[in-house]
């Protein structure tokens, strides 16, 4: 195909998925080392991209701007190629109110007709399907077989960014997820929140904002600290977070000595920063995993209702993360709250996790 010469992607709306898209988004700028690439992204997630290899500008829109605000913007940017990442219909009617020519994406309910260039789904897409309650007690009473609970690592979301980004040419193997900060920005994180240099540091982050069956107790938490504690007692803690985890995250905090808490108290940009200088993150399923892992930090990540298959950390398979989880056969159910007993979190105990740090922090930190 003749290369754009003015490349929009409309950027999806969730932390975690954003991150899941750079892989397409350093093919696509491989593919077409000359054509200007602008993601348009929520607001909330603009923080991401300054810096990022892949992107040369970034247009934002505010949670309440109508679609027809973000068209007329688009409009005046003279885009010749739209690449819509998100499955949802007002993502795809921005772009053809903006009448930008081409418009690939996903055939999804609503909005195909304004697509110049439907995608068929990939072959080996799994979709996330949430079963009922019932349907948890029959598998509870007859287990599925392992191969159906646990795709395999082409399942994972990333691919079907990629497949997307093939549409255009670009070449659809994968690539690890890759975000990037400054120097300075690094320099005046550590400065900020006292972040000394010679301080091995470890993150928490007990929230999930998606909902509560991705939290593994807090308590837990404290736990794997004291015991890593014990071990390596120059290693020091930073509580992360976002506002509604400021509760949680201060009981944290008053129970492991040591420690720095950051929830809530810091922007995009400084989470990345301060997410990069840890050693290791002990995360729940959530967005902030997978910008560690894009920063190239080891993650250890309890995993109860979702699938590390599909939406688990970094490259699939990478060796360097650990992903912990019991071996539950309603799990992964995808559901936002536990309908039964929590047994998926509840099976995967401190010390399982706490080893699994220690794992992930050995080629890091010698025994001490």
């Amino acid at each position: 195909m003749t290369p754009p010469r003015r490349l929009l992607i409309r950027g999806v709306n969730w932390l975690g998925d954003a991150v899941m898209t750079t892989p397409a988004l350093l093919r696509l700028h491989e593919r077409f080392p000359h054509t200007h690439i602008a993601l348009l992204s929520p607001a909330k997630l603009a923080g991401l991209w300054p810096a990022h290899p892949a992107i040369h500008e970034t247009l934002d829109f505010a949670p309440r701007e109508s679609v027809l605000s973000v068209a007329r913007r688009l409009r005046r940017q003279a885009f010749d190629t739209a690449l819509i990442l998100p499955n949802s219909p007002r993502a795809a009617f921005e772009c053809w109110l903006a009448r930008i020519p081409v418009r690939v994406g996903y055939p999804r309910r609503f909005r195909s007709w304004s697509l110049t260039q439907v995608v068929p789904d990939r072959s080996d897409r799994v979709p996330m399907t949430k079963p009922t309650r019932s349907e948890i007690q029959q598998r509870l009473q007859h287990p599925p077989p392992l191969a159906e609970r646990r795709p395999p690592p082409r399942a994972h979301h990333l691919h079907d960014y990629l497949h997307l980004a093939a549409a255009l040419g670009a070449n659809p193997e994968p690539l690890p997820p890759r975000l990037a900060v400054t120097e300075a920005e690094t320099a005046e994180v550590r400065a900020r929140f006292q972040l000394h240099p010679d301080t091995p540091w470890i993150a928490l982050n007990p929230g999930a904002e998606y909902g509560p069956a991705k939290r593994w107790p807090a308590t837990h938490f404290t736990q794997v600290a004291h015991q890593i504690h014990r071990l390596h007692p120059r290693v020091r803690w930073i509580i992360l977070g976002g506002p509604n985890d400021v509760p949680i995250a201060e009981v944290i905090h008053r129970s492991v000595p040591h420690s720095v808490l950051l929830a809530g108290r810091t922007s995009l940009r400084q989470l990345m920063a301060v997410l990069g200088l840890c050693e290791v993150v002990l995360t729940n399923d959530t967005g902030p995993m997978h910008v560690a892992a894009a920063m190239g930090t080891r993650v250890v990540v309890p995993f109860g209702s979702t699938s590390p298959e599909l939406t688990g950390p970094g490259l699939p398979g990478d060796p360097r993360h650990r992903l912990v989880r019991a071996d539950t056969p309603c799990a992964p159910c995808f559901l936002r709250e536990c309908p039964i007993d929590f047994r998926c979190m509840n099976g995967i105990s401190p010390e399982m996790v706490g080893q699994a740090v220690l794992e992930a922090l050995a080629p890091r930190l010698p025994t001490e």
